[in-house]
Protein backbone atom coordinates (compact mmCIF):
# COMPACT_ATOMS: atom_id res chain seq x y z
CA UNK A 1 0.00 0.00 0.00
CA UNK A 2 2.72 2.44 0.96
CA UNK A 3 4.70 1.55 -2.13
CA UNK A 4 1.59 2.19 -4.19
CA UNK A 5 1.35 5.63 -2.59
CA UNK A 6 4.94 6.22 -3.59
CA UNK A 7 4.18 5.20 -7.15
CA UNK A 8 1.18 7.49 -7.14
CA UNK A 9 3.35 10.40 -5.98
CA UNK A 10 5.76 9.62 -8.77
CA UNK A 11 3.17 9.51 -11.49
CA UNK A 12 1.47 12.66 -10.27
CA UNK A 13 4.80 14.42 -10.23
CA UNK A 14 5.71 13.10 -13.68
CA UNK A 15 2.40 14.11 -15.21
CA UNK A 16 2.67 17.62 -13.75
CA UNK A 17 6.22 18.06 -14.95
CA UNK A 18 5.54 16.93 -18.49
CA UNK A 19 2.09 18.45 -18.98
CA UNK A 20 2.02 20.94 -21.82
CA UNK A 21 5.70 20.57 -22.71
CA UNK A 22 6.18 19.87 -26.39
CA UNK A 23 9.71 21.08 -26.86
CA UNK A 24 12.86 20.99 -24.79
CA UNK A 25 15.66 23.46 -24.70
CA UNK A 26 19.01 22.05 -25.76
CA UNK A 27 21.40 21.59 -22.87
CA UNK A 28 25.14 21.39 -22.80
CA UNK A 29 25.47 18.83 -20.04
CA UNK A 30 23.34 15.80 -19.29
CA UNK A 31 21.33 16.48 -16.13
CA UNK A 32 20.61 13.39 -14.06
CA UNK A 33 18.80 15.26 -11.27
CA UNK A 34 15.20 14.92 -12.53
CA UNK A 35 15.62 11.13 -12.77
CA UNK A 36 17.47 10.97 -9.45
CA UNK A 37 14.68 12.95 -7.76
CA UNK A 38 12.06 10.37 -8.76
CA UNK A 39 14.35 7.48 -7.85
CA UNK A 40 14.89 9.04 -4.42
CA UNK A 41 11.12 9.16 -3.84
CA UNK A 42 10.76 5.52 -4.83
CA UNK A 43 13.62 4.52 -2.52
CA UNK A 44 11.80 6.23 0.36
CA UNK A 45 8.60 4.38 -0.58
CA UNK A 46 10.46 1.07 -0.62
CA UNK A 47 11.96 1.79 2.81
CA UNK A 48 8.57 2.48 4.37
CA UNK A 49 7.25 -0.92 3.23
CA UNK A 50 9.94 -2.65 5.30
CA UNK A 51 7.70 -1.90 8.29
CA UNK A 52 5.40 -4.75 7.21
CA UNK A 53 7.92 -7.63 7.52
CA UNK A 54 9.24 -5.93 10.68
CA UNK A 55 5.76 -6.13 12.21
CA UNK A 56 5.52 -9.75 11.11
CA UNK A 57 8.73 -10.60 12.99
CA UNK A 58 7.54 -8.67 16.06
CA UNK A 59 4.26 -10.61 15.97
CA UNK A 60 6.20 -13.88 15.79
CA UNK A 61 8.46 -12.83 18.66
CA UNK A 62 11.41 -13.05 16.31
CA UNK A 63 14.47 -11.02 17.27
CA UNK A 64 15.16 -10.41 13.58
CA UNK A 65 12.66 -7.53 13.51
CA UNK A 66 15.46 -5.03 14.12
CA UNK A 67 16.98 -6.00 10.74
CA UNK A 68 14.02 -4.49 8.92
CA UNK A 69 13.97 -1.52 11.25
CA UNK A 70 17.60 -0.72 10.49
CA UNK A 71 17.24 -1.47 6.77
CA UNK A 72 14.13 0.69 6.51
CA UNK A 73 15.83 3.57 8.31
CA UNK A 74 18.88 3.43 6.03
CA UNK A 75 16.71 3.18 2.93
CA UNK A 76 14.40 6.05 3.86
CA UNK A 77 17.21 8.39 4.90
CA UNK A 78 19.22 7.67 1.75
CA UNK A 79 16.23 8.07 -0.53
CA UNK A 80 15.19 11.29 1.18
CA UNK A 81 18.73 12.65 0.86
CA UNK A 82 18.77 11.90 -2.88
CA UNK A 83 15.34 13.48 -3.40
CA UNK A 84 16.21 16.61 -1.38
CA UNK A 85 19.53 17.01 -3.15
CA UNK A 86 17.78 16.95 -6.52
CA UNK A 87 14.58 18.76 -5.49
CA UNK A 88 15.66 21.96 -7.24
CA UNK A 89 15.26 20.11 -10.56
CA UNK A 90 11.67 19.05 -9.84
CA UNK A 91 10.32 21.89 -11.98
CA UNK A 92 12.02 20.54 -15.09
CA UNK A 93 10.51 18.16 -17.61
CA UNK A 94 11.95 14.73 -18.32
CA UNK A 95 13.77 14.42 -21.63
CA UNK A 96 13.83 11.09 -23.44
CA UNK A 97 17.40 10.49 -22.21
CA UNK A 98 16.37 11.13 -18.63
CA UNK A 99 13.41 8.79 -19.06
CA UNK A 100 15.68 5.99 -20.27
CA UNK A 101 17.97 6.65 -17.31
CA UNK A 102 15.03 6.63 -14.92
CA UNK A 103 13.62 3.31 -16.10
CA UNK A 104 16.97 1.56 -15.78
CA UNK A 105 18.04 3.42 -12.64
CA UNK A 106 14.97 2.32 -10.71
CA UNK A 107 15.71 -1.35 -11.36
CA UNK A 108 19.38 -0.93 -10.43
CA UNK A 109 19.03 1.17 -7.30
CA UNK A 110 16.00 -0.46 -5.67
CA UNK A 111 17.57 -3.96 -5.57
CA UNK A 112 20.55 -2.51 -3.67
CA UNK A 113 18.27 -1.35 -0.87
CA UNK A 114 16.01 -4.37 -1.22
CA UNK A 115 19.05 -6.53 -0.48
CA UNK A 116 19.75 -4.91 2.92
CA UNK A 117 17.58 -7.35 4.93
CA UNK A 118 19.36 -10.25 3.25
CA UNK A 119 22.77 -8.81 4.11
CA UNK A 120 21.94 -7.88 7.70
CA UNK A 121 19.52 -10.71 8.49
CA UNK A 122 19.76 -14.34 9.49
CA UNK A 123 20.79 -15.38 5.97
CA UNK A 124 24.00 -13.30 6.33
CA UNK A 125 24.11 -13.23 2.54
CA UNK A 126 27.22 -12.08 0.75
CA UNK A 127 27.10 -8.93 -1.35
CA UNK A 128 26.44 -10.85 -4.55
CA UNK A 129 23.90 -13.25 -3.01
CA UNK A 130 21.83 -10.47 -1.43
CA UNK A 131 21.83 -8.40 -4.61
CA UNK A 132 21.05 -11.46 -6.74
CA UNK A 133 18.03 -12.33 -4.57
CA UNK A 134 16.72 -8.76 -4.56
CA UNK A 135 17.24 -8.35 -8.32
CA UNK A 136 15.53 -11.68 -8.92
CA UNK A 137 12.65 -10.48 -6.77
CA UNK A 138 12.10 -7.03 -8.27
CA UNK A 139 12.51 -8.29 -11.84
CA UNK A 140 10.08 -11.14 -10.96
CA UNK A 141 12.61 -13.69 -12.21
CA UNK A 142 12.21 -16.04 -9.27
CA UNK A 143 15.69 -17.60 -9.26
CA UNK A 144 16.96 -17.98 -5.70
CA UNK A 145 20.27 -18.51 -3.94
CA UNK A 146 18.65 -19.40 -0.62
CA UNK A 147 17.98 -22.90 0.65
CA UNK A 148 16.25 -23.89 3.86
CA UNK A 149 13.32 -21.57 3.09
CA UNK A 150 11.04 -23.55 5.41
CA UNK A 151 13.19 -22.47 8.38
CA UNK A 152 13.66 -18.77 7.50
CA UNK A 153 11.88 -16.09 9.57
CA UNK A 154 8.45 -15.27 8.20
CA UNK A 155 9.37 -11.59 7.90
CA UNK A 156 12.17 -12.42 5.48
CA UNK A 157 9.93 -14.72 3.44
CA UNK A 158 7.29 -12.00 3.29
CA UNK A 159 9.90 -9.48 2.11
CA UNK A 160 10.93 -11.73 -0.76
CA UNK A 161 7.30 -12.00 -1.87
CA UNK A 162 6.73 -8.25 -1.48
CA UNK A 163 9.72 -7.49 -3.71
CA UNK A 164 8.18 -9.56 -6.48
CA UNK A 165 4.77 -7.97 -6.03
CA UNK A 166 6.30 -4.47 -6.25
CA UNK A 167 8.24 -5.49 -9.36
CA UNK A 168 5.11 -6.87 -10.99
CA UNK A 169 3.07 -3.69 -10.70
CA UNK A 170 6.13 -1.62 -11.57
CA UNK A 171 6.86 -3.42 -14.80
CA UNK A 172 3.22 -3.20 -15.93
CA UNK A 173 3.28 0.58 -15.63
CA UNK A 174 6.68 0.76 -17.34
CA UNK A 175 5.50 -1.48 -20.18
CA UNK A 176 2.33 0.52 -20.72
CA UNK A 177 3.63 4.06 -20.27
CA UNK A 178 7.40 4.22 -20.73
CA UNK A 179 8.36 1.57 -23.28
CA UNK A 180 5.72 2.48 -25.90
CA UNK A 181 6.83 6.11 -25.77
CA UNK A 182 10.51 5.10 -25.93
CA UNK A 183 9.81 2.92 -29.00
CA UNK A 184 11.49 -0.10 -27.44
CA UNK A 185 11.24 -3.48 -29.15
CA UNK A 186 8.08 -2.71 -31.12
CA UNK A 187 6.19 -1.60 -28.01
CA UNK A 188 5.20 1.61 -29.82
CA UNK A 189 2.40 -0.37 -31.42
CA UNK A 190 0.63 -0.10 -28.06
CA UNK A 191 1.27 3.61 -27.59
CA UNK A 192 -2.24 4.92 -28.15
CA UNK A 193 -3.83 1.73 -26.82
CA UNK A 194 -2.06 2.06 -23.48
CA UNK A 195 -3.77 5.39 -22.84
CA UNK A 196 -7.17 4.39 -24.12
CA UNK A 197 -10.12 3.25 -22.06
CA UNK A 198 -13.57 2.94 -23.63
CA UNK A 199 -12.39 5.07 -26.54
CA UNK A 200 -11.35 7.99 -24.32
CA UNK A 201 -7.77 9.11 -23.93
CA UNK A 202 -6.63 9.14 -20.32
CA UNK A 203 -5.17 12.58 -19.66
CA UNK A 204 -2.37 11.55 -17.34
CA UNK A 205 -0.07 8.63 -16.69
CA UNK A 206 -1.19 8.80 -13.05
CA UNK A 207 -4.70 7.79 -14.13
CA UNK A 208 -3.34 4.65 -15.80
CA UNK A 209 -1.28 3.87 -12.72
CA UNK A 210 -4.29 4.17 -10.43
CA UNK A 211 -6.50 2.04 -12.66
CA UNK A 212 -3.92 -0.70 -13.06
CA UNK A 213 -3.07 -0.65 -9.35
CA UNK A 214 -6.73 -1.19 -8.48
CA UNK A 215 -6.97 -4.18 -10.82
CA UNK A 216 -3.65 -5.54 -9.56
CA UNK A 217 -4.65 -5.34 -5.89
CA UNK A 218 -8.06 -6.81 -6.65
CA UNK A 219 -6.63 -9.74 -8.59
CA UNK A 220 -4.13 -10.41 -5.78
CA UNK A 221 -6.91 -10.36 -3.19
CA UNK A 222 -9.06 -12.82 -5.15
CA UNK A 223 -6.03 -15.08 -5.58
CA UNK A 224 -5.34 -14.94 -1.83
CA UNK A 225 -8.88 -15.98 -0.89
CA UNK A 226 -8.87 -18.67 -3.58
CA UNK A 227 -5.73 -20.19 -2.08
CA UNK A 228 -7.35 -20.11 1.35
CA UNK A 229 -10.41 -21.87 -0.06
CA UNK A 230 -8.34 -24.79 -1.36
CA UNK A 231 -6.48 -25.34 1.89
CA UNK A 232 -3.32 -23.20 1.90
CA UNK A 233 -2.44 -21.76 5.33
CA UNK A 234 -2.97 -18.01 5.62
CA UNK A 235 0.71 -17.03 5.45
CA UNK A 236 1.42 -19.30 2.49
CA UNK A 237 -1.74 -18.12 0.74
CA UNK A 238 -0.64 -14.49 1.12
CA UNK A 239 2.91 -15.07 -0.11
CA UNK A 240 1.90 -17.24 -3.02
CA UNK A 241 -0.83 -14.78 -4.03
CA UNK A 242 1.80 -12.01 -4.15
CA UNK A 243 4.19 -14.08 -6.25
CA UNK A 244 1.53 -15.66 -8.47
CA UNK A 245 -0.10 -12.44 -9.66
CA UNK A 246 3.32 -10.85 -10.16
CA UNK A 247 4.36 -14.02 -12.09
CA UNK A 248 7.45 -14.02 -9.86
CA UNK A 249 7.62 -17.56 -8.51
CA UNK A 250 9.22 -17.12 -5.08
CA UNK A 251 7.84 -19.65 -2.62
CA UNK A 252 7.97 -20.15 1.12
CA UNK A 253 9.18 -23.73 0.67
CA UNK A 254 12.26 -25.32 -0.87
CA UNK A 255 9.93 -27.69 -2.72
CA UNK A 256 8.17 -24.66 -4.26
CA UNK A 257 4.58 -25.47 -5.22
CA UNK A 258 5.27 -29.18 -4.91
CA UNK A 259 4.08 -28.90 -1.30
CA UNK A 260 0.54 -28.28 -2.57
CA UNK A 261 -0.38 -30.99 -5.03
CA UNK A 262 -3.88 -31.26 -6.44
CA UNK A 263 -6.51 -28.53 -6.60
CA UNK A 264 -4.14 -25.68 -5.59
CA UNK A 265 -2.21 -26.32 -8.82
CA UNK A 266 -5.31 -25.59 -10.89
CA UNK A 267 -5.97 -22.42 -8.88
CA UNK A 268 -2.39 -21.26 -9.38
CA UNK A 269 -2.58 -21.99 -13.12
CA UNK A 270 -5.73 -19.86 -13.46
CA UNK A 271 -4.18 -16.83 -11.77
CA UNK A 272 -0.84 -17.20 -13.56
CA UNK A 273 -2.85 -17.16 -16.80
CA UNK A 274 -4.85 -14.09 -15.72
CA UNK A 275 -1.66 -12.25 -14.77
CA UNK A 276 -0.24 -13.01 -18.21
CA UNK A 277 -2.94 -11.04 -20.01
CA UNK A 278 -2.78 -7.29 -20.81
CA UNK A 279 -3.92 -5.32 -17.77
CA UNK A 280 -5.24 -2.52 -19.96
CA UNK A 281 -7.90 -4.98 -21.11
CA UNK A 282 -9.03 -5.45 -17.51
CA UNK A 283 -9.30 -1.68 -17.17
CA UNK A 284 -11.41 -1.58 -20.33
CA UNK A 285 -13.60 -4.44 -19.08
CA UNK A 286 -14.25 -2.65 -15.79
CA UNK A 287 -15.12 0.43 -17.85
CA UNK A 288 -17.78 -1.47 -19.77
CA UNK A 289 -15.96 -3.05 -22.72
CA UNK A 290 -16.97 -6.61 -21.81
CA UNK A 291 -15.18 -8.47 -24.59
CA UNK A 292 -11.96 -6.43 -24.65
CA UNK A 293 -9.80 -9.41 -23.65
CA UNK A 294 -11.52 -11.94 -25.91
CA UNK A 295 -11.01 -9.72 -28.96
CA UNK A 296 -7.29 -9.15 -28.35
CA UNK A 297 -5.31 -11.11 -30.95
CA UNK A 298 -2.30 -11.67 -28.69
CA UNK A 299 -4.58 -13.08 -25.98
CA UNK A 300 -6.09 -15.46 -28.50
CA UNK A 301 -2.64 -16.54 -29.67
CA UNK A 302 -1.42 -16.97 -26.08
CA UNK A 303 -4.37 -19.22 -25.16
CA UNK A 304 -3.85 -21.31 -28.30
CA UNK A 305 -0.16 -21.82 -27.47
CA UNK A 306 -1.05 -22.98 -23.95
CA UNK A 307 -3.68 -25.42 -25.25
CA UNK A 308 -1.30 -26.95 -27.81
CA UNK A 309 1.52 -27.33 -25.29
CA UNK A 310 -0.72 -28.79 -22.57
CA UNK A 311 -2.25 -31.34 -24.94
CA UNK A 312 1.17 -32.32 -26.34
CA UNK A 313 2.75 -32.85 -22.92
CA UNK A 314 -0.32 -34.63 -21.55
CA UNK A 315 -0.32 -37.10 -24.43
CA UNK A 316 3.44 -37.55 -24.07
CA UNK A 317 3.16 -38.21 -20.33
CA UNK A 318 0.33 -40.70 -20.75
CA UNK A 319 1.78 -42.74 -23.61
CA UNK A 320 5.53 -42.40 -23.00
CA UNK A 321 5.77 -41.99 -19.21
CA UNK A 322 2.72 -44.19 -18.49
CA UNK A 323 1.18 -41.53 -16.25
CA UNK A 324 -2.57 -41.51 -15.56
CA UNK A 325 -4.60 -38.91 -17.41
CA UNK A 326 -5.67 -36.52 -14.63
CA UNK A 327 -2.22 -36.32 -13.07
CA UNK A 328 -0.54 -35.87 -16.46
CA UNK A 329 -3.02 -33.15 -17.41
CA UNK A 330 -2.72 -31.32 -14.07
CA UNK A 331 1.07 -31.29 -14.09
CA UNK A 332 1.11 -30.21 -17.73
CA UNK A 333 -1.35 -27.36 -17.09
CA UNK A 334 0.49 -26.10 -14.03
CA UNK A 335 4.06 -26.32 -15.31
CA UNK A 336 3.30 -25.10 -18.84
CA UNK A 337 1.48 -22.05 -17.48
CA UNK A 338 4.23 -21.47 -14.92
CA UNK A 339 7.11 -21.50 -17.41
CA UNK A 340 5.27 -19.82 -20.30
CA UNK A 341 4.18 -16.96 -18.03
CA UNK A 342 7.67 -16.72 -16.55
CA UNK A 343 6.38 -17.38 -13.03
CA UNK A 344 8.77 -20.25 -12.39
CA UNK A 345 6.83 -22.24 -9.80
CA UNK A 346 7.72 -25.93 -9.93
CA UNK A 347 5.48 -28.72 -8.68
CA UNK A 348 7.67 -31.55 -10.00
CA UNK A 349 11.08 -31.96 -11.60
CA UNK A 350 9.92 -32.02 -15.22
CA UNK A 351 13.47 -32.86 -16.32
CA UNK A 352 12.63 -36.44 -15.31
CA UNK A 353 9.90 -36.59 -17.96
CA UNK A 354 12.41 -37.09 -20.76
CA UNK A 355 14.32 -35.21 -23.45
CA UNK A 356 11.22 -34.09 -25.34
CA UNK A 357 9.79 -32.37 -22.29
CA UNK A 358 13.06 -30.67 -21.42
CA UNK A 359 13.33 -29.25 -24.94
CA UNK A 360 9.73 -28.04 -24.90
CA UNK A 361 10.14 -26.32 -21.52
CA UNK A 362 13.32 -24.60 -22.64
CA UNK A 363 11.71 -23.27 -25.83
CA UNK A 364 8.42 -22.22 -24.21
CA UNK A 365 10.36 -20.12 -21.70
CA UNK A 366 11.53 -17.97 -24.60
CA UNK A 367 7.95 -17.18 -25.68
CA UNK A 368 6.43 -15.37 -22.71
CA UNK A 369 2.98 -13.88 -22.23
CA UNK A 370 1.25 -10.73 -23.45
CA UNK A 371 2.57 -7.19 -23.57
CA UNK A 372 1.27 -5.02 -20.73
CA UNK A 373 1.13 -7.92 -18.27
CA UNK A 374 3.46 -8.99 -15.47
CA UNK A 375 5.01 -11.52 -17.87
CA UNK A 376 8.47 -11.33 -19.35
CA UNK A 377 10.55 -12.97 -22.11
CA UNK A 378 10.09 -12.16 -25.83
CA UNK A 379 6.27 -12.00 -25.64
CA UNK A 380 3.58 -13.27 -27.95
CA UNK A 381 2.99 -10.11 -29.99
CA UNK A 382 6.58 -10.08 -31.29
CA UNK A 383 6.22 -13.61 -32.62
CA UNK A 384 2.95 -12.57 -34.26
CA UNK A 385 4.65 -9.62 -35.95
CA UNK A 386 7.60 -11.82 -36.94
CA UNK A 387 5.29 -14.33 -38.63
CA UNK A 388 3.36 -11.49 -40.29
CA UNK A 389 6.58 -10.09 -41.68
CA UNK A 390 7.69 -13.51 -42.94
CA UNK A 391 4.36 -14.10 -44.69
CA UNK A 392 4.57 -10.68 -46.29
CA UNK A 393 8.07 -11.38 -47.61
CA UNK A 394 6.95 -14.73 -49.02
CA UNK A 395 4.04 -13.05 -50.81
CA UNK A 396 6.43 -10.46 -52.26
CA UNK A 397 8.50 -13.29 -53.72
CA UNK A 398 5.41 -14.78 -55.34
CA UNK A 399 4.07 -11.40 -56.50
CA UNK A 400 7.05 -9.04 -57.02
CA UNK A 401 4.87 -6.15 -58.22
CA UNK A 402 2.35 -6.45 -55.43
CA UNK A 403 1.95 -3.92 -52.63
CA UNK A 404 1.55 -5.54 -49.21
CA UNK A 405 0.98 -3.89 -45.86
CA UNK A 406 1.60 -5.80 -42.61
CA UNK A 407 -1.39 -5.94 -40.27
CA UNK A 408 -1.65 -6.56 -36.54
CA UNK A 409 -4.96 -6.91 -34.74
CA UNK A 410 -6.71 -5.34 -37.70
CA UNK A 411 -4.42 -2.29 -37.82
CA UNK A 412 -1.69 -1.27 -40.21
CA UNK A 413 1.80 -1.77 -38.80
CA UNK A 414 4.46 0.74 -39.75
CA UNK A 415 7.92 -0.21 -40.90
CA UNK A 416 9.38 1.33 -37.74
CA UNK A 417 7.51 -1.23 -35.64
CA UNK A 418 8.65 -4.15 -37.79
CA UNK A 419 12.26 -2.91 -37.69
CA UNK A 420 12.08 -2.48 -33.93
CA UNK A 421 10.78 -6.02 -33.44
CA UNK A 422 13.48 -7.48 -35.70
CA UNK A 423 16.12 -5.53 -33.80
CA UNK A 424 14.74 -6.91 -30.54
CA UNK A 425 15.02 -10.52 -31.76
CA UNK A 426 18.62 -9.90 -32.87
CA UNK A 427 19.50 -8.20 -29.57
CA UNK A 428 17.86 -10.97 -27.56
CA UNK A 429 19.61 -13.90 -29.20
CA UNK A 430 22.96 -12.11 -29.44
CA UNK A 431 22.66 -11.29 -25.74
CA UNK A 432 21.74 -14.90 -25.04
CA UNK A 433 24.84 -16.12 -26.90
CA UNK A 434 27.17 -13.60 -25.26
CA UNK A 435 25.85 -14.24 -21.74
CA UNK A 436 26.02 -18.01 -22.28
CA UNK A 437 29.63 -17.68 -23.42
CA UNK A 438 30.58 -15.52 -20.42
CA UNK A 439 28.95 -17.98 -18.04
CA UNK A 440 30.87 -20.80 -19.72
CA UNK A 441 34.12 -18.90 -19.13
CA UNK A 442 33.38 -18.93 -15.39
CA UNK A 443 33.52 -22.72 -15.44
CA UNK A 444 29.85 -23.64 -15.82
CA UNK A 445 28.90 -26.55 -18.07
CA UNK A 446 27.06 -26.02 -21.37
CA UNK A 447 23.53 -26.82 -20.14
CA UNK A 448 23.87 -24.66 -17.04
CA UNK A 449 25.38 -21.79 -19.03
CA UNK A 450 22.77 -21.72 -21.79
CA UNK A 451 19.75 -22.37 -19.58
CA UNK A 452 21.03 -19.94 -16.95
CA UNK A 453 21.42 -17.21 -19.55
CA UNK A 454 17.96 -17.96 -20.93
CA UNK A 455 16.26 -17.97 -17.55
CA UNK A 456 17.91 -14.64 -16.63
CA UNK A 457 17.14 -12.80 -19.89
CA UNK A 458 13.62 -14.22 -20.05
CA UNK A 459 13.09 -13.80 -16.27
CA UNK A 460 11.75 -17.34 -15.93
CA UNK A 461 13.22 -18.65 -12.65
CA UNK A 462 14.50 -22.22 -12.86
CA UNK A 463 17.05 -23.28 -15.43
CA UNK A 464 18.01 -26.78 -16.53
CA UNK A 465 20.46 -29.31 -15.17
CA UNK A 466 20.99 -30.81 -11.71
CA UNK A 467 22.22 -27.54 -10.18
CA UNK A 468 19.83 -24.77 -11.30
CA UNK A 469 16.96 -26.94 -12.52
CA UNK A 470 13.46 -26.97 -10.98
CA UNK A 471 14.73 -29.16 -8.12
CA UNK A 472 17.79 -26.99 -7.36
CA UNK A 473 18.78 -23.36 -6.88
CA UNK A 474 21.57 -20.92 -7.82
CA UNK A 475 23.49 -20.96 -4.53
CA UNK A 476 26.27 -23.21 -5.85
CA UNK A 477 27.26 -20.92 -8.73
CA UNK A 478 30.42 -18.86 -8.51
CA UNK A 479 30.17 -15.16 -7.68
CA UNK A 480 31.05 -13.94 -11.18
CA UNK A 481 28.28 -16.09 -12.66
CA UNK A 482 25.80 -14.65 -10.17
CA UNK A 483 26.75 -11.06 -11.06
CA UNK A 484 26.39 -11.89 -14.75
CA UNK A 485 22.98 -13.47 -14.20
CA UNK A 486 21.79 -10.50 -12.13
CA UNK A 487 22.80 -8.21 -15.01
CA UNK A 488 20.93 -10.51 -17.40
CA UNK A 489 17.76 -10.24 -15.28
CA UNK A 490 17.90 -6.45 -15.46
CA UNK A 491 18.56 -6.37 -19.20
CA UNK A 492 15.79 -8.85 -19.96
CA UNK A 493 13.20 -7.20 -17.71
CA UNK A 494 13.63 -3.79 -19.33
CA UNK A 495 13.38 -5.14 -22.89
CA UNK A 496 17.15 -5.08 -23.59
CA UNK A 497 17.47 -1.90 -25.63
CA UNK A 498 16.28 0.34 -22.79
CA UNK A 499 19.45 -0.72 -20.97
CA UNK A 500 21.89 -1.03 -23.88
CA UNK A 501 21.19 2.52 -25.07
CA UNK A 502 22.82 3.81 -21.86
CA UNK A 503 26.16 2.45 -23.06
CA UNK A 504 26.22 4.50 -26.27
CA UNK A 505 28.23 7.74 -26.38
CA UNK A 506 25.45 9.62 -28.19
CA UNK A 507 23.10 9.03 -25.27
CA UNK A 508 25.23 11.08 -22.87
CA UNK A 509 25.72 14.00 -25.23
CA UNK A 510 23.60 17.06 -24.53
Amino acid sequence: MLFGIGLGMYWLRLSRLTAGKTTAKPCVMFDVRPAAYVIGLLVVALGTTMALPMLMDIYDGNGEWHVFGLSGLITCLTGASIALACANSSGQGLSIQQTFLLTTGVWVILPVFGALPFWFGVTEASAVDGFFEAMSGLTTTGSTVFSGLDQLPRGLLLWRSMLQWFGGIGIIVVAMVFLPELRVGGMQIFRSEAFETMGKILPRAAAISRSISTIYVGLTSVCFFSYLAVGLPGFDALNHALTTVSTGGFSTHDASFGVYQGTPEYVAAVFMLLASLPFVRYVQMVGGSTFAIAKDSQVQAFIKVIIVLVISLTVYRVFVNSDHLEHAFREAVFNVTSILSGTGFASVDYQLWGGFSVTVFFLMGLIGGCAGSTCCSIKIFRFQLLLTSIRMQIRKIHYPNGVFSPQYDGRHVGQDVISSVMAFFVFFFVSLGVLSGLLGLTGLDFVTSVSGAATALANIGPGLGPEIGPAGNFSGLNDIAKWLLAAGMLIGRLELMAVFVLFTTNFWRG
